[in-house]
């Protein structure tokens, strides 16, 4: 039977702008972005990242042009680059107009540092003549002053409106290639920031929450903001703000979409059971040793490491494969078939070395070629195994019985004595 296809909800339908070749709302694929942390003068260097960050899963890459220095570095680093390149701009129109000049295929401005409407205006025209979109990219940390008297601080409307007054800009010189971030570092703020942007706005959203730290606390924010958006069918580019290598944001940028169903699958989705009384090898290091072989290889596959052999294939099944541990053995199972038995220690070289033809011969291929042996063995292990842990592997069932005994003899009062019974009506 095919199983169900689940997804998250509707995308909310946006104008299509395009980043270099890489398109951008419209119902294109929700695109992953990141930042360089080199010094864009340093063209190797920032070269060297950037390629990094392509083979993490990144789109389109942001640098920044902060001097004269960076957007020479840009002109160089353009030409070369496997992937579209966004200047970052926040104080300087000439560094708007000179990252233009070095050909890059998108810019950042931010509304609440370059204020002077006659410069804004200025770089809108010069991107327009040149097809070249604008990121209006809104930051709750650095709205005009007047926004957060306005509105009494950063709120979800003051974060608006800067976008909306920095659309009003672009309409006087008949630019619209634009898309918008309202980015904050409070989750909250920024889900209801975001919100209000979907309802307002037609453009493309770009979803991220600004500078939320290292890792694991900083994925957790990130995700929660943006996972929750994606969910409901809100943003078509996203960026994690990382305080760490920026090929993690990448990579954490891709595996979220691919876990929402938003991407394709191009890296390792790792399924593992939180092991339990049953477990018969230690699924934490046997998980880790895998994962690292198998991302080292780059397997586009779901893998699934299972403690026991009584439920793990059966809990796997949609596991491209996965690999399941019993009476000191390993059971090898493609989408939950048992297709070889191995020795404990030869699992992870298995699990490996059949991923690998998996990638390189199909499913269905493999599957065909499964040692006809295999599941009578493995169902001779559930049998042995479940005989001897029994179906309470984890002893819920004494747990139980102490309940009951307990609850039958009523609760004790400090003097020893049952509970009271309850009084009755007055």
């Amino acid at each position: 039977m095919a199983s169900a296809v689940v997804s998250v909800a509707t995308r909310r339908p946006t104008r299509q702008i395009r980043v270099g070749p890489v398109l951008v709302g419209g119902g294109a694929p929700v695109s992953v972005q990141s930042m360089t942390t080199t010094k864009t003068a340093d063209v190797e260097g920032t070269l060297q990242q950037i390629y990094a960050l392509a083979g993490a899963g990144a789109d389109i890459v942001r640098c920044t042009c902060n001097e004269q220095e960076a957007a020479e570095g840009l002109a160089r680093i353009v030409p070369r680059s496997p992937v579209p390149i966004v200047a970052d701009i926040h104080f300087h129109v000439e560094m708007a107009l000179a990252a233009l000049d070095a050909g890059v295929q998108g810019l950042r401005l931010n509304p609440g540092n370059l204020r002077k409407p006659e410069e804004i205006k200025l770089v809108a025209a010069e991107a327009r003549d040149r097809n070249v979109p604008i990121r209006i990219g809104v930051n709750a940390g650095s709205l005009h002053p007047a926004l957060y008297e306005r509105f009494g601080g950063a709120t979800p409307e003051a974060l608006v409106e800067s976008a909306r007054m920095e659309l009003a800009y672009f309409d006087e010189v008949d630019f619209h290639d634009v898309k918008i971030s309202v980015k904050a570092s409070n989750v909250a703020l920024m889900i209801a920031a975001y919100r209000l942007a979907s309802e307002t706005f037609d453009y493309p959203l770009h979803l991220g929450v600004t500078e939320a730290g290292p890792p694991p606390g900083g994925l957790v924010k990130a995700t929660a903001g943006i996972a929750t958006l994606l969910a409901e069918g809100i943003g078509d580019t996203i960026r994690y703000s990382l305080t760490a290598d920026p090929v993690e944001e990448a990579r954490a940028g891709r595996q979220l979409l691919e876990a929402l169903g938003l991407r394709e699958r191009k890296g390792l989705d790792l399924v593992a059971c939180p092991s339990c009384g049953r477990a018969e090898i230690d699924v934490i290091k046997v998980a880790k040793e895998a994962q690292q072989a198998l991302e080292e290889r780059k397997i586009p596959l779901q893998v699934a490491v299972m403690g026991c052999v009584v439920n793990g294939p059966g809990e796997a099944r949609e596991a491209d494969i996965g690999i399941a541990a019993g009476r000191h053995r390993g059971h090898l199972f493609i989408k939950g078939k048992i297709v070889r038995v191995v020795p404990e220690d030869q699992m992870v070289e298995a699990l490996v070395t059949e991923a690998e033809k998996i990638v390189a011969e199909g499913i269905e291929a493999r599957l065909a070629l499964a040692d006809e042996s295999a599941e009578r063995e493995a169902a001779e292990d559930r049998a042995a195994l479940f005989t001897e842990k029994g179906a309470d592997a984890n002893n819920a069932e004494e747990v139980v019985l102490r309940i009951r005994k307990h609850m039958a003899g009523g609760a004790a009062s400090p003097d020893g004595a049952g509970s009271a019974a309850a009084p009755g009506p007055v």
